[in-house]
């Protein structure tokens, strides 16, 4: 062989490696957004009880409602609470935001607030026990984000959920139910 024939056969070789590297590399990424893909669909099918479960020792962002229109956003054991759209839109412009102390405890459906707008004045209640961890402030000076930032920015506590948490969440509603109460409602 000449100097050039081996040149092209160790490229051969050294391409035909790469590709195999490749085609592996491909199948085990496949592989992995196949079973997020399934994970995730097996997650929406089954509603807020596998949602709500943990795998391992951490449990998969879920959110969950009340009929009162709170929201309950968990990741982990950190529950993040506020008021929803469906709410945000029956009281109308929203002018006072009324919100506990860092640390106070709650029960499940106990108040921990209230909201004041031009229509009407509404306590907030816990959907779920626990301690709370963190306030939104931004709502003390500027209670109108919950007007256009609901179910986002204008959250009202984060709770670190209590004992009896998991069960608690399993007494809400998912995303699906909500939707259906607030039609009903809406009628």
């Amino acid at each position: 062989l000449t100097r050039a024939e081996v040149n092209t056969t160790n490229k051969l070789r050294y391409l035909t490696k790469q590709i195999v590297k490749f085609k592996y590399l491909t199948m085990a990424s496949a592989s992995i957004n196949f079973a997020r893909r399934s994970m995730v669909q097996a997650m929406r099918s089954s509603g807020p009880a596998m949602s709500s479960k943990t795998f391992g020792s951490v449990r998969l962002m879920s959110t969950y409602y009340t009929p009162a229109h709170e929201y309950c956003k968990v990741d982990g054991n950190i529950a993040t609470i506020g008021i929803t759209d469906f709410a945000q839109a029956a009281l109308g412009d929203i002018v006072f935001v009324d919100l506990p102390d860092l640390d106070d405890e709650f029960e499940a459906k106990e108040s921990f607030g209230s909201v004041e707008s031009v229509k009407a004045a509404s306590d907030v209640y816990a959907p779920i026990s626990g301690k709370v961890l963190e306030v939104n402030e931004a709502l003390t000076d500027e209670p109108g984000l919950v007007n256009t930032s609901a179910e986002t920015d204008a959250w009202f506590i984060k709770l670190e959920l209590g004992e009896d948490g998991e069960s608690e969440l399993g007494g809400l509603m998912g995303a699906v139910e909500y939707k259906e109460h607030c039609e009903k409602e809406a009628h």
